[in-house]
């Protein structure tokens, strides 16, 4: 399959979900959006893939690529590629398919606990994960689910996942996080750790293991999905 990897800087790549699409034998190709250019149409993909970012999907003013992106989104949606977000990347097919994002009650940061709903564990990719299922989050915002969409996990806080239709899924949670990739975050933003950074790394190099296998299951199943 021809798989598009669409990521928002060096530092927030696809991680355990590029290297699934690589070691299963599919094309990858990347979009990082902040250096412009465009992708081929949503059709010309069997999958499309959106990754996380620093930047919250409403902050245009800042960021004017972001309007680029939604409307890639929106007719990926229209076109019923399979496509799967992940916090940021969620966030953005949330506000493609006309849902609120908005700040979340509480940010999170660190790991909790998923709970999948009876939808979530039913369903062909989320259900996937263990009941329950303990998931690295870092997030501030937040998002309604689409009209038309279908709750699949949330924590105490918020939504964590929804499916839109037989093609959209979208995480709040970094299954696709890479232990190197947690080190460069959390050297970038210290101040928003709840605990010291190498306490934090600490906690992160004893789980990253069991996670990256959750991930890497989450894209398999994405990809048999699409296929």
């Amino acid at each position: 399959m021809r798989v598009l990897s669409v990521t928002h800087g060096p530092t927030v790549p696809g991680g355990v979900f590029e290297e699934t699409v690589e070691n299963k034998g599919h094309t990858l190709e990347r979009w990082v959006v902040p250096l412009g250019g465009t992708p081929q149409p949503p059709t010309s993909y069997d999958a499309v893939m959106v990754f996380g970012g620093s930047m919250h999907p409403d902050q245009d003013d800042e960021f004017a690529w972001l309007e680029g992106e939604a409307e890639f989104l929106r007719a990926t949606l229209a076109d019923a590629v399979p496509v799967f977000g992940v916090c940021l990347g969620a966030q953005m097919l949330a506000r493609a398919a006309g849902a609120r994002v908005e700040p979340a009650t509480v940010p999170e940061v660190g790991w909790f606990e998923i709970e999948l709903t009876s939808e979530g564990r039913n369903d062909p990719v989320l259900g996937t994960l263990p009941q329950p299922a303990e998931a690295f989050l870092w997030h501030q915002y937040t998002f309604a689910i689409p009209e038309g969409g279908t709750e699949l996990a949330r924590t105490t806080a918020c939504t964590q996942s929804f499916r839109l239709g037989r093609s959209a899924w979208a995480i709040q949670f970094h299954a696709e996080m890479t232990l190197r990739m947690l080190e460069a975050w959390t050297a970038e933003v210290p101040s928003e750790l709840p605990v010291p950074r190498d306490e934090f790394l600490a906690v992160a190099a004893a789980r990253i293991e069991l996670a990256n296998e959750q991930g890497r299951a989450l894209c398999e199943a994405f990809l048999a999905q699409a296929a």
